[in-house]
């Protein structure tokens, strides 16, 4: 397994890590269920996998299942606690200070550990009431008081839009972000993730495989393409190729797709840094002049 330092959080992760909402997802199409005996069983033997192979993170949240993926993943820590960093999630809609405490004492419970190496806030997208609600209103006070207890560690946030989480980014009172990001929605590039890079921020992305998205797509604009197993691949390799990401969290339901993740991500040696792709026409057309050995006119 690959590892990386997370930012500057002082914690050496690996590059691919257990997504927590397939322990709380349902889908029949595939006989998955992770309520049921069986399921919960198979997840089990799907984080334990993880942790025999060398991932060493696993993202959460309290909302996943109203709590129900945190308890899968409790029955591994209380164990292999000392294997893994554990990141989870609290929301801060409708809520103020002492709950955000008390959720996250509720999610200790549910992991049966005393600390949470990464507490996040839950969030979507940040508009300026929730800045001044996270920032102001107790939610950012009620997770500092709980790391000087020492039940957190650090303290992130999570965005599916990333320009909004900007301001967030740049209060400096944040150790991590987790961010939508991913082949075809590539938003972070052209500005979150210069800055976080510029922060030192740890980088966790969620959504890596576009939760189907991309794969759904090309059924219907591709389906020959859509039947090949490149496009997941395709989807991984371009964010291990972007060294401004650290973690790669990964939905993995059963033991074989931890295994063909960490076979890909031991085998890839990304041939350029996405943090060079043009982005613009115009650097498309210089690049492609200077390839072929034609000087850019002044």
């Amino acid at each position: 397994m690959k590892y990386v330092d997370f930012g500057k959080t002082g914690l050496k992760v690996s590059r691919i890590a257990v997504g927590g909402y397939p322990f709380a997802g349902v889908n029949k199409a595939q006989g998955w269920d992770p309520y049921s005996d069986e399921g919960r069983k198979t997840a089990i033997h799907t984080i334990h996998t993880a942790l025999d192979l060398g991932i060493n993170y696993i993202d959460t949240a309290a909302g996943y299942g109203n709590g129900h993926s945190e308890s899968i993943i409790g029955e591994v820590l209380k164990t292999r606690r000392d294997e893994c960093f554990v990141a989870s999630k609290v929301s801060y809609k409708g809520i103020d200070k002492r709950g955000v405490m008390e959720s996250v004492e509720a999610s200790l419970k549910r992991m049966q550990t005393e600390h949470i190496d990464v507490i996040q806030f839950h969030g979507g997208i940040y508009d300026n009431e929730s800045y001044d609600h996270i920032v102001n209103g107790g939610l950012l006070e009620g997770l500092q008081e709980l790391r000087q207890q020492g039940k957190v560690r650090l303290l992130g946030l999570t965005t599916e839009d990333a320009h909004s989480a900007l301001n967030l980014c740049n209060t400096n009172l944040f150790d991590v972000v987790q961010v939508n990001y991913n082949i075809i929605y590539q938003a972070a590039a052209l500005h979150l993730l210069d800055l976080t890079s510029e922060k030192g921020m740890g980088v966790a992305i969620m959504r890596p495989m576009t939760s189907g998205i991309f794969q759904r797509l090309m059924e219907y604009l591709s389906p020959n393409m859509a039947q090949h197993e490149d496009l997941y691949s395709l989807c991984l390799k371009f964010l291990l190729s972007d060294s401004r990401v650290h973690i790669i969290n990964a939905g993995m339901r059963w033991p074989e797709e931890v295994e063909r993740n960490v076979q890909l991500v031991d085998s890839y040696d990304p041939p350029l840094d996405i943090v060079n792709l043009p982005r613009m026409t115009v650097k498309i057309y210089e690049t492609d002049d200077l390839r072929n050995g034609f000087v850019p006119s002044n």
